[in-house]
């Protein structure tokens, strides 16, 4: 029974340590030095604990699958967590042969910048019309964007912004 517990006890470790992990790398790529490096800090004394518990006896079937559940468990609960703090920022791109001046005045009048211009399409003239947009908006002004031009092609990356410019938080 003491091996079962020990399993869990890594189980846990593990679930923590890669779900810190995920978050880590995200504050990372969003150049959070400081939060990213307290995060890892954090992250390798739980992977210490982890692994020490695995090593401080004979190898057993519960201490391995803690470990490997563990692991993939934090993993995506890490992506969970990610997913719900929305960090950072997503850039629009909508091509619209018909309505990118409607797109356009729909996001302004609901705060926030577009950017319009227009080019050359496979089928002719098109509307293209750029916004920059929290994540966490992403859903909303998705919708938005659907029902000013429900035609609209609509592209998403990420942004990282650089300098100046309107940035509706």
């Amino acid at each position: 029974m003491d091996a079962f517990f020990a399993g869990l006890f890594v189980f846990a470790m593990r679930l923590t340590d890669m779900s810190l992990d995920t978050l880590r790398l995200l504050f990372m790529m969003r150049g959070r030095k400081l939060l990213a490096g307290l995060i890892g800090a954090v992250q390798a004394t739980v992977f210490i604990l982890a692994v020490s518990a695995v090593l401080r006896g004979p190898l057993n079937v519960w201490t391995v699958l803690g470990y490997a559940l563990g692991f993939g468990a934090g993993v995506i609960v890490g992506m969970l967590a990610e997913e719900r703090l929305a960090i950072g920022y997503g850039l629009f791109r909508i091509y619209s042969p018909t309505r990118g001046m409607a797109v356009a005045q729909a996001l302004r009048d609901a705060g926030h910048a577009a950017t319009e211009f227009m080019a050359q399409g496979k089928d002719g003239t098109v509307a293209v019309v750029n916004c920059i947009v929290a994540r966490k908006d992403i859903p909303r002004v998705r919708a938005l964007i659907e029902q000013a031009d429900p035609t609209a092609f609509i592209t998403l990356d990420e942004a990282r912004p650089l300098q100046r410019g309107y940035f509706r938080h």
